[in-house]
């Protein structure tokens, strides 16, 4: 009994101090992909609350405008015409939209919804994707998730942008019609892929990132990569600059871009260092504080 007890106590004790988590992307709050994110943090504990644009806003950077009641309906109809501008899953509270761009989205979570879902408090962390398609290089500076990301940061929430080079438009209704097909299982593969990411990057000291700064992590196809245990993080930079002087690491202070990392065979997952303001690559001892947090998983692709 004394067992029971004890156990019991530890879910309790494991659950109140769960890392809270806002989840955004910029493709919608229907697509498989955030769906299947959403199940995967929840899955491994975290305390999750999505808050994404009623409709796909790709490509819309940082955009920002006021919610408004919706004018078509939320893709894949999941709400019809003349809903409100911001709701919510009927069956699951957690599961928001909001009719505005990804910017919006993200404010939204940290401001209205985390105090709701979290007792008051803010979000410990925001998940911005996966993207469906990669965002690399300068389209880091019209990414809705990245512009997502950048939000959280700038509001004093650590965040990272993740996106994917597998996967489609699609609604998270075809992870259970058609859980074998290409789009389901790369947007599980991802999720968990997300999950181990996280993992390891709020086990560190605080503060989990340094201020104004976020992350840009891509991954690529899943063609020859089929499971979350096949893929290697490599640390690298956003844009190519010959003349800068990156951290010291794999024997050298140029990291590669990770345009060129996500081109090569092998599985390599790339995370950049970025700032929330301008969108571009930090100098070499912030991208060492990044090293430091996440060396146990962060390999050399050269």
């Amino acid at each position: 009994m004394l067992f029971l007890a004890l156990v019991g106590l530890a879910c309790t004790v494991s659950a109140q101090t769960a890392n809270k988590i806002v989840l955004t992307n910029d493709d919608g709050w229907a697509v498989a992909q955030i769906r299947a994110q959403n199940d995967a943090l929840t899955t491994a504990g975290y305390n999750v609350v999505l808050s994404c644009p009623a409709i796909n806003e790709s490509g819309t950077g940082s955009s920002t405008a006021t919610p408004t009641t919706l004018k078509t309906p939320c893709e894949f109809n999941t709400c019809p015409t003349g809903s409100p501008a911001t709701g919510s899953n009927a069956t699951d509270p957690r599961l928001n939209y909001v009719n505005a761009f990804p910017v919006d989205a993200a404010r939204f979570g940290i401001q209205t919804l985390a105090p709701e879902f979290f007792s008051g408090s803010k979000p410990d962390f925001v998940v911005s994707g996966p993207n469906i398609g990669n965002n690399l290089g300068s389209t880091v500076l019209i990414s809705g998730t990245v512009g997502a990301a950048s939000e959280a940061a700038l509001e004093g929430i650590p965040s990272a942008a993740f996106s994917a080079a597998t996967g489609g438009q699609v609604s998270y209704t075809t992870l259970t019609t058609s859980p074998t097909a290409t789009d389901s299982k790369a947007a599980i593969i991802y999720s968990a892929l997300t999950v181990s990411f996280i993992d390891v990057l709020l086990a560190s000291s605080a503060p989990i990132l340094p201020s104004g700064i976020s992350l840009n992590v891509n991954y690529p196809s899943t063609t020859s990569c089929t499971s979350a245990s096949a893929f290697k993080f490599v640390l690298t930079r956003i844009n190519a600059d010959s003349g800068a002087t990156d951290v010291e690491t794999c024997g050298t202070t140029h990291l590669p871009t990770e345009s060129s990392v996500i081109a090569k065979a092998g599985c390599f997952a790339t995370v950049s260092v970025f700032n929330a303001n301008t969108k571009a690559d930090v100098n070499a001892a912030t991208q060492a504080i990044v090293l430091a947090k996440l060396a146990s998983i962060l390999t050399c692709s050269n």
